[in-house]
């Protein structure tokens, strides 16, 4: 009760007055998207106001500098824009506003709900750029994460505080599969971000997720794919600031980011507004180290011991497991979950490729008996994939392999294992005791 009070006496504590002349400056010049605006001193990440003289106010972020000229970019349409009209600073540079607030809620990428709720009220703020710490600040994997998912908790076991990679191409489950994780997954606050993806998900997702007791542990951030590039990205690091503020109060956060292919594209348009040449495939190299920045935020805190475990969606330009934005994923990533679009054909849903699967910290946070289980697993699943085509065409002499022998007598059980329905929650324990009597009773 005390603490209620001390939130509300906060909320009503009247902060400085800002007595300094505010500044304005006038637009200049519109070009593909870019804005120049003269007379205005404002820092790169700050909003500005553009106002035409009537009733619409636009409103615009600072992205660069050249000659003098502030460089901004609409947070919305530009068709109302206009030489000449004034543009204000507003608010301050840097910082998100963050809170408890946002669970329960939907908003958009400049925290604005799209739920049809009440505006949010929210006090604190976190840097949009997080909080730097030294790497030896951030503590190790050691505790197993319940994803609910029967293959990820006993093949490809993740740990609270991971990073992970959800990797395939294009409707080949990766919603399907974050919604199971959303719904089953063990933590305290869910913050998920739909960034650059279709509206109709976004509604499908929020229509599922917040309703109920689950409701009041999510927080949704969406900006679908027709809104600007820059406010797709600040949607990603308003859902990070979210989560890491949570992570400070000692919470166990998942975050999900959908996609993280989309997030490079919107950090790719930024930089050929700006002029940044183009390396890999067309990415410039600011949006490939956005990847890396983002990521880089989520993990353990040792000084609050709160956690962030990380899921990211990326997206496999046609299917192509080379992709500088998969590569660049995997590379930085605790581990990656690849979904293969022949097994989802197959009718295998969750269609996770255990073969090409991998978590970096499985072996920190289950029992060596677990880890010899789930070799002996794949070991079975690469040597029947490997050898189908001839099993399939009866070329395959039984004897010849003992390994290929025993995993065509387990296919029919294999194939049960690795399928779950949407609906189905099997906890860390269950995954395990079914893995051992699949594998260790069958030898």
């Amino acid at each position: 009760m005390l603490k209620q009070f001390d939130e509300m006496l906060g909320d009503l504590a009247m902060p400085p007055l800002d007595l300094h002349p505010r500044r304005f400056g006038r637009v200049t010049a519109c070009d593909g998207g870019l804005i120049e605006a003269s007379g205005l001193s404002v820092p790169i990440g700050g909003l500005c106001r553009i106002y035409d003289g009537k009733r619409t106010m636009l409103t615009a972020e600072v992205i660069g500098f050249r000659n003098g000229r502030t460089m901004m970019m609409m947070l919305g349409d530009s068709v109302l824009l206009r030489p000449g009209v004034p543009v204000r600073p507003e608010g301050r540079p840097g910082m998100l506003p963050v809170g408890r607030a946002y669970l329960g809620r939907a908003v958009d990428g400049l925290g604005r709900p799209i739920d049809g709720g009440a505006a949010l009220h929210c006090t604190a703020e976190w840097p949009a750029g997080g909080t730097r710490s030294g790497a030896l600040d951030r503590a190790s994997v050691r505790e197993p994460f319940d994803t609910g998912i029967r293959t990820i908790n006993a093949l490809t076991t993740l740990g609270v505080g991971q990073r992970v990679g959800i990797m395939a191409g294009s409707g080949v489950g990766k919603s399907v599969l974050i919604d199971m994780i959303a719904a089953g997954a063990e933590a305290d606050v869910v913050v998920v971000g739909l960034i650059g993806e279709r509206a109709r998900e976004v509604s499908d997702f929020v229509e599922r997720h917040m309703t109920g007791e689950a409701a009041r542990r999510t927080a949704v951030v969406a900006v679908p794919a027709d809104h600007a590039a820059n406010l797709r990205l600040r949607g990603a690091l308003l859902a990070t600031s979210l989560a890491e503020h949570f992570r400070a109060q000692g919470a166990k956060v998942l975050l999900i980011q959908d996609s993280l292919t989309r997030i490079a594209h919107a950090a790719r348009e930024i930089g050929i507004l700006l002029g940044e040449p183009g390396a890999a495939r067309g990415y410039p190299p600011s949006a490939l180290s956005t990847i890396t920045k983002l990521v880089e935020r989520a993990g353990n805190s040792a000084e609050s011991g709160g956690s962030i475990t990380a899921v990211y969606t990326v997206l496999a330009d046609g299917d192509d497991q080379n992709d500088p934005v998969v590569d660049t994923a995997r590379s930085i990533l605790d581990g990656h979950i690849v979904l293969s679009r022949e097994l989802a054909q197959r009718g295998q849903y969750p269609a996770i490729d255990v073969g090409a699967s991998l978590s970096r910290v499985m072996s920190d946070v289950v029992p060596p008996e677990q880890n010899a289980l789930a070799r002996s697993f794949r070991a079975l699943v690469s040597g029947y994939e490997s050898n189908r085509d001839l099993v399939l065409m009866g070329a395959y002499r039984a004897g010849a392999d003992p390994v290929i022998d025993r995993g065509i007598a387990l296919q029919p059980k294999i194939s049960a294992f690795l399928s779950q329905t949407s609906g189905e929650h099997i906890s860390l324990s269950q995954a395990q005791d079914e893995l051992r009597q699949l594998i260790a009773n069958d030898e």
